[in-house]
């Protein structure tokens, strides 16, 4: 019998049961908490722990030229660090397969629900645009790392703030002002599940 059958066989034991391996019941959750303004030179971030896992969401701003086809839109991009600090599964050295994906499905939801309007985060029309750095680093994978991760960066360009801008040529690092990110309304949520059998 192979491991993933001897698995499949052991969680529906469990489940026939009416409880997970954690010991939650079926349709308990996981502890959910989140913290904001977690780093004092980021513009925005946050801590957010579902269960065991901890992830931190950073939001960084700066000066970019937009992209020669979306000449009057600012840039976000998304990027994710997957430590060995967090999982004996992540590896040293570059982004791996499996952070490219996570910081896709963050981007693809953020993207997808317009929750940031771009065009507001146009300085000059095809020269000179805000490009939004959000970055995304678990501390503890612990399971529901892409929801937990999703919750972090929400919370994090929730109370992101735009940095001080001298005379629309330099910003003033550390210097926050109080106008926040142009943001919708239009929250991406994400849920993680599997069908067992």
């Amino acid at each position: 019998m192979e491991i993933a059958e001897i698995t499949k066989k052991r969680i529906k034991e469990y489940f026939a049961k009416g409880f997970r391996f954690d010991q939650r019941k079926l349709m308990e959750f996981r502890n959910i908490s989140i913290e904001t303004n977690v780093s004092k030179k980021a513009e925005g971030s946050a801590r957010v722990r579902i269960g065991e896992t901890e992830v931190l969401a950073g939001v960084k701003l700066g000066l970019a030229m937009p992209f020669s086809d979306s000449p009057e839109l600012g840039v976000l991009m998304v990027s994710a660090e997957l430590s060995p600090l967090a999982s004996e599964k992540f590896e040293r050295g570059p982004p791996s397969i499996e952070a490219v994906e996570l910081a896709r499905i963050i981007d693809r939801g953020i993207r997808e629900s317009e929750l940031i309007d771009l065009s507001k985060l146009c300085i000059v029309p095809g020269e000179k645009v805000w490009a939004l750095f959000l970055d995304i680093y678990p501390v503890n994978d612990a399971g529901n790392l892409i929801d937990a991760s999703a919750l972090a960066c929400l919370a994090a360009l929730k109370n992101a703030v735009f940095p001080e801008l001298i005379d629309n040529e330099k910003i003033n690092h550390g210097v926050f002002t109080k106008n926040k990110l142009p943001l919708s309304g239009n929250f991406p949520f994400t849920i993680t599940f599997y069908k067992i059998g």
